[in-house]
């Protein structure tokens, strides 16, 4: 495992320039070391030398890592100061965690609390996510994303709360953060051009002779209202309105 890391580091990192600075120099790969043994530890049962040599690689790395936790191979911790993995959080293989991320719970549920990553995500700096939730393979969440709910596979999650706003990205093994959609941005202007509409169509009333109830029938019949309609509903229902 520890090959596969450094691997991965040397391919996700151009600033890597050799394997003695990646050893002592990289705090996400010390971090990862450091649980390797604990999280070994834990599995045998061992009590307090697991969660002493957690609390010794938070020390150290500035990334707290439960023992508990289930680390896959390949995972990259990105310069990593502030990250947060929780007790029953799973992380799948070659995921690409940045600095001030969390991996935690929403509160003092037993059992398992914290999410589950699939394989080849990413995890935008600051981005937290909360709950015993599944974020499916080849997912990336953006910086400073909030995720409360589950993210199917292949999608690209904004916000707070973090709503899906791409599809199939297969091919992208980074987070274009100036490229990901403004999905609250897009529902004001939406809102915006309805209110446009309306007061057109109350001017065209005041003009015309049609009754309050064919204005309101021409508005309902159109597409652009319905598409507007549409992408207001799946907003406010991601924000659980």
């Amino acid at each position: 495992m520890l090959i596969t890391d450094l691997r991965t580091i040397f391919e996700r990192d151009p600033a890597a320039r050799n394997w003695l600075e990646v050893l002592f120099c990289y705090p996400g790969l010390q971090a990862l070391v450091f649980h390797r043994l604990a999280h070994w530890l834990y599995k045998i049962g061992i009590p307090f030398i697991p969660r002493f040599i957690s609390h010794i690689s938070r020390f150290l790395t500035g990334i707290e890592i439960h023992p508990g936790a289930l680390i896959g191979q390949g995972v990259f911790i990105d310069h990593g100061m502030g990250v947060v993995i929780g007790e029953t959080a799973i992380v799948g293989d070659y995921v690409l965690i940045y600095q001030g991320v969390t991996l935690g719970g929403t509160g003092k549920e037993s059992g398992k609390r914290h999410p589950t990553l699939g394989s080849h995500v990413v995890v935008g700096a600051g981005a937290k996510v909360l709950g015993n939730i599944q974020i499916g393979d080849r997912v990336r969440i953006g910086a400073g994303s909030v995720v409360l709910r589950d993210v199917p596979s292949n999608t690209t999650v904004v916000g707070i709360p973090g709503r899906v706003t791409r599809q199939n990205n297969l091919n992208s093994n980074v987070l274009d953060h100036d490229k990901v959609r403004d999905v609250e941005a897009e529902v004001i202007r939406a809102l915006f051009e309805r209110v446009k509409s309306l007061e057109k169509q109350f001017e065209q009333l005041e003009q015309s002779s049609l009754s309050p109830t064919e204005l309101g029938d021409e508005l309902t019949d159109n597409p652009k209202s319905k598409n507007s309609d549409g992408m207001i509903e799946d907003f406010l229902d991601g924000a659980g309105i």
